[in-house]
């Protein structure tokens, strides 16, 4: 019968000439207020995810699609906020890491048996993009990509320093030692920073850290809710990157918006960003008036015993609500959906890599800049275990990583203070 009654509303939101369903979407990746509906012109997160709103805005048939960005920062606040007063947007955007979080209390709508209806293929879903979207049996979303850490390198200045192999890829470290020597490479050659990061805003830094304690075959924290940072790979993860700061090699005050800036004004041989700038950075190394000109994207180097790097994935949800109490609404939002993986291709024209089954094997993806320099990143994307305070987590990580390089906490006081404080928040 739920089926009967979602197909039907299906069918309702699309008569031409009723009044049109407003659909409300919430959505982070920056603001971008020409983005037009050409879905294949548009360049940046931003300007990719809005054009792709728009163009649902403009051909569903008796569905407007009202789009509140926020900014990335607080975006999770607003969330929560919306849903505590009984408002949240009848679709937005999460990540992976957050299922827990909102599901875990009854907030996501569970769509797996409404999808068919609406015209989404699960079957063309990549295993891990099902997964994503799943908790307890149910599947809470729909799955938009896989993103994740990419070296974003200056070849410019990799090539002065010496660090260009013969088939003109650029040389990565595969030690913590080698690290600092291409360094120092790199300053003796150039005058430049190694490596650029948000080491002082955003949790880029954490991901940093993360990535090389995986590689050492250990985590933050076990399945079974135990907090593991104040550990010999904690240590050693931190130490990698403290010596480029000591060493003078990278600068651990540097924010997002400063670092970014920074590698494209060609004053660092790498920046530790993700996979959805690959074609703004594409775009920046085109133009004439940016000192980047010889852009490459590499995989996160393996600098221990196992290749590993900080990956999540974005998805779209639809709040328990509208679904219980707006069927009409509802159906439409699952419209709003249908259209947004349909349009996967597009998505994935940010560097991001794509869900669907049927995108990853087609020559349209394979022919998007830079994707065959990393191919291998799929093969290494990692994250925490499940929880469901992972946002207040990564807060604790960030803050005590920040203290040990901005304002020199000892390694060993920071680890151990987050571990006990993850420890507090794992134990609920």
């Amino acid at each position: 019968m739920k089926h009967v009654l979602i197909g039907t509303a299906l069918a309702a939101t699309a008569v031409t000439g009723a009044t049109a369903q407003e659909v409300t979407l919430g959505r982070f990746f920056g603001a971008c207020e020409d983005a037009g509906t050409d879905t294949t012109a548009s360049v940046g997160e931003a300007c990719i995810i809005q054009s792709i709103i728009n163009a649902a805005d403009a051909e569903l048939d008796g569905i407007t699609v009202t789009t509140l960005p926020t900014d990335w920062g607080n975006y999770y606040d607003q969330v929560i906020a919306a849903y505590a007063g009984g408002e949240p947007p009848d679709v937005h955007v999460m990540h992976r890491h957050r299922v827990p979080q909102f599901a875990g209390l009854g907030a996501l709508a569970e769509l797996s048996g409404d999808l068919e209806a609406a015209g989404i293929d699960v079957s063309d879903w990549a295993p891990a993009a099902l997964d994503a979207v799943s908790f307890e049996g149910g599947i809470y979303g729909v799955p938009m990509d896989f993103h994740a850490n990419l070296w974003h390198v200056n070849m410019e200045i990799m090539e002065a320093a010496g660090l260009v192999a013969e088939d003109g890829s650029p040389i990565l470290p595969s030690s913590p030692e080698e690290l600092l020597e291409h360094a120092a490479m790199v300053e003796a050659a150039t005058g430049h920073d190694y490596l650029a990061a948000d080491f002082a805003q955003f949790p880029i830094g954490v991901r940093l850290v993360l990535s090389l304690m995986w590689q050492q075959g250990e985590n933050i924290f076990t399945e079974d809710g135990t907090a593991t940072i104040d550990t010999e790979a904690a240590r050693n993860a931190v130490t990698t990157i403290t010596q480029l700061f000591d060493a003078g090699h990278a600068d651990p005050q540097l924010n997002y918006a400063d670092s970014q800036q920074a590698f494209l004004n060609g004053e660092a041989a790498v920046l530790v960003n993700g996979t959805w700038v690959v074609d703004f950075y594409s775009a920046e190394a085109a133009n004439p008036d940016v000192a980047l000109s010889d852009y490459y994207v590499a995989d996160f180097p393996t600098l221990f015993a196992e290749g590993a790097t900080w990956a999540d994935s974005h998805m779209w949800a639809i709040p328990a609500s509208l679904k219980r109490d707006d069927p009409e609404t509802y159906a439409a939002a699952l419209q709003v959906l249908a259209f947004i993986n349909a349009h996967n291709i597009d998505w994935a024209r940010t560097g991001h890599m794509a869900v669907r089954n049927s995108v990853l094997a087609s020559e349209a993806y394979a022919a998007l800049p830079h994707r065959d320099e990393y191919t291998g990143t799929a093969a290494i994307a990692r994250d925490t275990p499940a929880a469901e305070n992972y946002g207040a987590i990564q807060d604790v990580l960030n803050r005590e990583l920040q203290a040990i390089w901005l304002t020199g906490k000892p390694v060993g006081d920071a680890l151990s203070d987050a571990e006990l404080e993850v420890q507090d928040l794992l134990d609920g």
